[in-house]
Formats: structure tokens, sequence, C-alpha cells
């Protein structure tokens, strides 16, 4: 017995010396936190050394960045939890319903994630302090919670920003708003490797850095979650409670836990004198943060931020005279997020008993979302988003489906069969489904940090039925392989033109030096139909020895079925001589960046270049645009921005030259305003109605002044357009079309040209907010048009179709703009 106590004695002994043992970031830095920006492989090398001296701490490396940064998550707890780790995981998951079982293991889960803005770059230094303090003197608290600690999200946008601030800063820093070191260039470390944000991707997934965290995060679900952030110099620090609007699915408990959380910090930052604030500009709506995401499913999600963001360095003088240190930051947000670990561990019990009442969802209204299959390839875009996130779906057995219609926005009903698709909210994340598939989230206030409408419906172009009843259905797997054959008589062959998935087998063919066409009209040729679009690759066009070897090679890869037509001869509509059957050439593709345009839009077409259509384009600085030969290239993309000092007369004189030639300016967004009420443009933009006699801006309260601002604008919500699906910029699209608005700029009917997508007298918004006064100037606007000149044309965009990379209905719109206007031109 003795002997038994004197081990137990010594292993506890030993246990202690290890955890003094362990260094401190310090010491295994050989510099003070705070002193300099750590660069982000020597903070995988510190989370890798403390995993390797303690047995109570696991490293797993779960992904890795476009820029081949590896990411990883270390999990904290005591040493029996950790032996134990596997066994906490598939309980906590049992009390969903993801998988079966009765947890016996119930520990408080609290996930932290740091740096998701890259030059938010405290927040990391902070992860680190807050791992080894975790380790030695707040271990009391790992006995009953697992902390998973995610140090970096955004390791590229991170270094992007390490890297130049040491390349510019003084010694000592200069804290001197002016100087040089707090004035970072474009595109900033905030965004990743594609200058997306990270915090408004996670519900949309579509960075690699989103869809590796979220596999992990799914397999876990915690009870809590943290998100690491920086604000401007001038605010101080803010924790939970959120601002309103919170949304509808949120739980009392969630609400009140997080206030149970922020007077937990308070009592520390009191303590200490360091300014907070709570409840105000961070709201609990738009889904795809990182807190609303992870309270959809169950968590209390919550944002962080601290005063500093890129422009603080390592040091700044404040407006109010106070120098705004890395050190003063970082221990702010070691302080909260200590906190938060240790509210979580005394409230570990009732964190699981409220955790396992969220998956309840007998209460949410509609239970059921029925989405009409007429486009296989939007179908399975739309699975694959939903098997990322574990959400359930089915097929709809045959028969007739009510409820509210999206398209109509009133009760309605279609009939459904075996290939429609039905999510129920009968299942652990019925919340999310609700979240991602309502037709129109509930505001309970304006006043809102981001976007208001979402609904996927609408943003994938499906027809889609919100039932109060319980659909009908079934599983069917109908996963289809397409397997092309050689026909060496086939005088063409021909391929559907209606998804993205058609734009990068396009694409594809380009590349590969084959030539295709497609028509403007609609034909029948062997017995079936063929729409305005439709791609016929003939072999008189390619006349290589390997044609068929190389386009059944091409579309069997891209999945895409071709049909082998033996005659040019069409049953109905034209012969592929006709000259509506235009050929598409190679073009060559250049896109405007620098300081000009917005980052976050030229990365999405960067990105949906690179990675959905897989076809180059040359980034071109827009500080060189002035001097650049544009006769190297057929399509010139302006992402949203302002080029004023870009466009200027010279220049513009230049474009529209280039475009007389025959090139295609595509102009997104913002960037239409530098075209507008133009010579030689025919593009007007329409004003604001004025208010009413007597109701002046000025005599409106101060207090009021930021709610009445927003009946001006529109940042985010969804408008019924009408398309003239004719005109090849809308091929593959029906007569309707929802629109994403994103702003309260409006512009008249083209006078000259076409108005290829337009909002009509009685458009209205469908799902989100609009200002009272922003949308009264929507009906009878432009939302996509064509103005030809010369040989070439000017394509607008008003609303970005590739916003977020989340609008998949929108995407062929650029695919047309690029590879079916002007394409039959050789230059």
């Amino acid at each position: 017995m003795k002997f038994i106590s004197f081990f137990i004695l010594a292993l506890l002994l030993t246990t202690n010396i290890s955890s003094q043992q362990v260094k401190s970031p310090s010491e295994f830095l050989g510099y003070e936190i705070g002193s300099r920006f750590t660069r982000h492989h020597k903070v995988v090398d510190y989370f890798k050394y403390v995993s390797s001296t303690l047995s109570n701490v696991k490293l797993e490396k779960y992904g890795e960045t476009n820029e081949h940064r590896p990411l990883y998550v270390s999990y904290i707890s005591s040493e029996e939890n950790i032996i134990n780790l596997e066994k906490i995981r598939k309980d906590n998951l049992s009390q969903t319903g993801i998988i079966a079982g009765n947890a016996t293991n119930k520990k408080a889960i609290v996930w932290l994630s740091y740096n998701v803005h890259g030059n938010e770059a405290s927040s990391t230094e902070a992860a680190m302090l807050t791992l080894y303090e975790l380790i030695t003197s707040k271990k009391a608290w790992l006995e009953n919670t697992v902390v998973i600690l995610d140090p970096c999200i955004n390791p590229d946008g991170r270094d992007r920003y390490v890297n130049w601030y040491n390349q510019v800063k003084s010694t000592p820093f200069n804290i001197d708003q002016n100087a040089k070191e707090h004035s970072e260039p474009w595109p900033s470390g905030r965004p990743n490797h594609y200058l997306f944000d990270l915090n408004r991707d996670w519900a949309w997934a579509s960075q690699v850095e989103s869809q590796q965290r979220i596999a992990v995060y799914n397999k876990w679900m915690p009870h809590v979650h943290v998100d690491f952030h920086e604000q401007g110099i001038n605010s101080p620090y803010y924790f939970a409670p959120a601002a309103e609007p919170f949304h509808e699915v949120i739980s009392d408990w969630q609400r009140n836990f997080q206030t149970a959380i922020g007077k937990n910090h308070a009592e520390y930052f009191d303590k200490e004198g360091w300014l907070y604030f709570t409840k105000e500009s961070f709201d609990l709506l738009y889904p795809s943060y990182g807190d609303t995401y992870p309270t959809y499913m169950g968590a209390i999600g919550m944002t962080y931020e601290q005063a500093g963001h890129g422009r603080a360095g390592l040091g700044i003088n404040t407006d109010e005279g106070e120098v705004l240190t890395l050190k003063d930051r970082a221990a702010h947000h070691l302080t909260t997020g200590l906190s938060t670990v240790e509210i979580s561990s005394k409230n570990a019990e009732k964190l699981n008993i409220e955790f396992k009442k969220f998956f309840d969802n007998s209460n949410l209204n509609y239970k059921s979302y029925v989405l009409k299959n007429e486009n296989e390839d939007k179908m399975n875009r739309l699975k694959k988003l939903l098997d990322t996130h574990e959400i359930k779906y089915e097929n709809a057995k045959s028969g007739t489906v009510k409820g509210y219609n999206y398209n109509t926005q009133e009760e309605d009903k279609f009939d459904a069969n075996n290939t429609d698709l039905v999510i129920h909210t009968n299942q652990p994340k019925g919340k999310m489904v609700k979240v991602l598939f309502e037709p129109n989230a509930k505001l309970a206030d304006s006043l809102t940090y981001d976007i208001t409408a979402w609904s996927l419906p609408y943003a994938h172009g499906f027809k889609a039925i919100a039932s109060k009843s319980k659909i009908s259905s079934t599983f069917i797997n109908d996963t289809k392989t397409v397997k092309n054959i050689i026909d060496t008589s086939a005088y063409a062959y021909i391929s559907k033109w209606n998804s993205l998935d058609d734009a990068t087998f396009l694409g594809a063919l380009l590349q590969h030096n084959i030539v295709p066409r497609y028509t403007e009209k609609a034909f029948s040729a062997n017995g079936k139909s063929f729409k305005k679009g439709t791609l016929i690759i003939l072999r008189n066009d390619n006349r290589n020895s390997d044609f068929d070897t190389k386009i059944i090679e091409i579309a069997n890869k891209h999945q895409r079925s071709l049909t082998p037509i033996s005659t040019g001869f069409s049953e109905i509509g034209v012969d592929f001589g006709s000259s509506s059957v235009k050929p598409i050439h190679k073009q060559k593709i250049a896109v405007v960046s620098g300081k000009a345009t917005s980052s976050l839009s030229f990365g999405e077409v960067w990105h949906f270049f690179e990675t959905q259509l897989q076809y180059p384009i040359t980034n071109i600085n827009s500080t060189n645009f002035g001097y650049t030969d544009l006769s190297k290239y057929d399509v010139i993309i302006l992402p949203n921005g302002y080029y004023n000092a870009v466009l200027n007369k010279s220049t513009l004189t230049k474009v529209k030259k280039w475009t007389r030639s025959g090139g295609t300016l595509i102009a997104i967004g913002n960037a239409l305003k530098s075209f507008a009420n133009k010579d030689g443009f025919s593009l007007k933009t329409k004003k604001l109605e004025e208010e009413e006699k007597g109701k002046e801006d000025n005599l409106i309260p101060f207090e009021d002044r930021e709610r009445k601002s927003v009946a001006n604008l529109i940042t985010g919500s969804v408008f019924k357009s009408t398309l003239d699906n004719s005109h090849p910029l809308a091929f593959g699209y029906g007569k309707e079309y929802f629109s994403l608005k994103l702003s309260g700029t409006s512009y008249s009917y083209l006078k000259e040209g076409y108005n290829v997508g337009y909002f009509d007298k009685n458009a209205k918004n469908i799902s989100g907010y609009a200002g009272s006064k922003a949308v009264k100037n929507v009906p009878e606007s432009l939302l996509f048009g064509e103005e030809p000149m010369g040989s070439g044309s000017v394509i607008y965009m008003v609303d970005n179709p590739l916003f977020r990379s989340f609008w998949e209905n929108g995407k062929l719109f650029v695919a047309n703009a690029v590879f079916l206007l002007n394409s039959n031109k050789l230059k």
C-alpha cells in the first residue's frame, strides 16, 4: 500500500516537474511574445514541441493551404481525457443524434480559433500564450474540459502580413500613425491566397481552408466556439454578448450563456482597468461567420475583437494618445481565451444538457424543402455542399407537393418525382437546414453587419417548395458515370450548355486546341431537341488524326455526355453550316487587380477561373493598365472597384479603341461607375428619388442618423429579374433569375444595346432587407447588359454573380460573356 502511495506521489511530482520544464513561448522562440511577429512555421514548431513533450496535448494536422502551409489543431486536456479522446468525441456526437449511443463521458468541449484574418495577427501570438497557460497554471480546468485550439486558420494571409511588416518596420517601431509600417499595401494580409475572407466562408466552404476545417469541426461539434479578431485601433475590446439581430433559431440558453461569458471577461478586464464594449456592431444572423456557423450547430458561437488590425503593427499611437502595443493586444486575447475555458469548465454539465436540447427540431415551422431537379449538374453541386456539412438529403416520392413556392412567393404546389431532392428538418442539423434553406430570414433589426439573404434555392437556381408537412421521400443511390465512346463516322459531337460544368468542359476543349461552335438558335437532330447555346464540335473544324480520341477523353474526364451526329442537316431549325452556328476561339483573358480594385472581387474572379473554369487568365496590375498593350487580349475583366484614377480620359479612349476592334470588356459592380454618364457609353445612373418636402436629413436627430442612413442601402437581398434568354449572355437560363443585389446603386435600361437582365416595373425584394428609399429605385433598372461597340462590346454586370463564390446560379453569366460574345472573331 505504501509502495502504491509512493508511486502515485512520484508520478504526480514527475508530472508537475514535466509541466514546469515545458518552455514558455518566449523561452522557446528566444524573444518575448509581443516584441516581434512570429512567422507561421515558428508557431507550428512551438505547438509541435509542446505536444511532443507533454502527454496531455495532442497535435493533429488537418489540412494544407494553397501555398502549402500546414493547418493544425491542438487538443489540450487532462492525460486521462486525452487517452479517452475518441470516446469523448463519440459521446458528444451521440448527444446530437449524429451517431447512436448514450453519452457517459460528458466533458465541456471548447474550440478556440485564431487569426482567420491574416493581418489581425495578435491572436496567433495569444494562441501560444494560451496553450502554455492551460498546460501550466490552468490545468485544473482541463479535468472536465477538452480545449481544441487552432492557432492560425489563415497562415497564407498571416505570413503575407508578417513578411511585409518585417520588411518595412522601423527599429524601434514607430508609433506615428503616418509611418509606413501602419499602411499595408494592396491586397493586405486579411484574406487567404485567393483573397477570400475566410470569416465569410464557413457555410459556403469555397476555400480549401474552410473545407478542411469544417471536416474536423463536424467530427467534434463543440459546445463553445470563439473566433479571435482585431478591429480599428480606436475601438478597445469587444466580447459577448452579441448585438441584435439574433437569428430566431438561437436558443435562450445560447443568448444567456453568452452574457455569462461576457460578465466573466468583464471581471478580469475591470481589475486591469481595460476598456471593452458588448452588444454592439457584431450581430448573429449571416450564417457563414465563425460565430454564427457554430451557433447554428448548437454551440455558443462568439467573436472577440481586439483593437489593432493590420494598421497597429508592434505599436501605434491611438487617437486618444494611448500607445497600443502588440504585447497588450496578445494579453487581452489571452485573458478572454482563458476566461472562456474557465467558465465553460465551471458549467460543463449545463453545457452538455443544453447542447443536447438544441438538437430537438420538432418545433421548426417548415418540415421539408423540396427542390425540383431540372439540371443534374446544379443538383450535384448542391449535394456536394450538403455533404460538406454532413446534412442529409433524400429523393422525393412521386406526388403533389404543397407549400411556399420560392418562385411565386405564394402558397402553391408542383408535381414531384424521384429525381427531386428533399431536405428534412427532422435531422440533427435541422436548424442549420432551416437557416440555409428558409425563404426569408426573420429580421429583428435592419442594422446588420452583412448580407441578409442567402437562401440556397435562390443561390443555386432551383424551383423549390418549403413545406410545413413532412414530404414522403426515399434514398436512391443514383450515381451515374458518363462513358462516351468513339464514333469515327460522326459528323459532329454535341454537348449541352446550361451549367458551369459545361463551361469548364468548353475551357478544356479550347486549351487542347479543339475548336467548338455554339448555336444561337435551337434545333433538332437524331430525334432530340437542343437549346440555344448547345456546343457543336465539328470534325471539319478539327482535322486532326486524334480528334475522336481527344474529345472523348476530355468529355469523359469532365463527365459530359456527348451526342454523335452523322449529318449537319437538322431535322428542325438551323443546319450546322448556318451563320447562327458560331465558332468559339481560344480567348486570352486579362483581369485587372491592384489598388483600384476590391481585393475580394479580384479574388473571386481569380478563384473562379483558376479553380472552377480551370482556364488561364493574366493578372494586370491597375497601376500598369494605362500603358499595357491591350491588343494581346480578347477579354478584359474589371472586378468591383473604383477606377477613376485608372480609367482617365486617355485610358478610356484606349479602352474604347480596343473594344471596337473586337474586344469584350466586362465590368462588375462598382466598376460600372467608371462608364456611367460618360461620353461614348450608353450606361446612365438612376438617381435616388427625393424625399418628401419638409423631411430634411439635417433635421434627423444625431442618434438616429445611422439607422436612417440604411434607407438608402441594399447590402444583400434577393430581387427577381427578367432575362432575355435569346441573347447569348443568358444562354442556359430560363426567363427569370433571382439576383443577390449588393448595392443601392441602380442604372437605367440601356438605350443603345441589349438589356439582357433587368428588373421590371413590379420588381421588389423577396428575401432580405432593402432600404425603403433604395428599393424604389430598383424597378425598371438594369441587371446585365451588353453595349455593342464596333466589333466588340462592353458587358455591364450591376450585381456581382461571383460574390463570395456561393451564388452558384450566377456563374454561367460570366462564362457566357467570356466564351460566347465576340469569340467567333479571330483577332
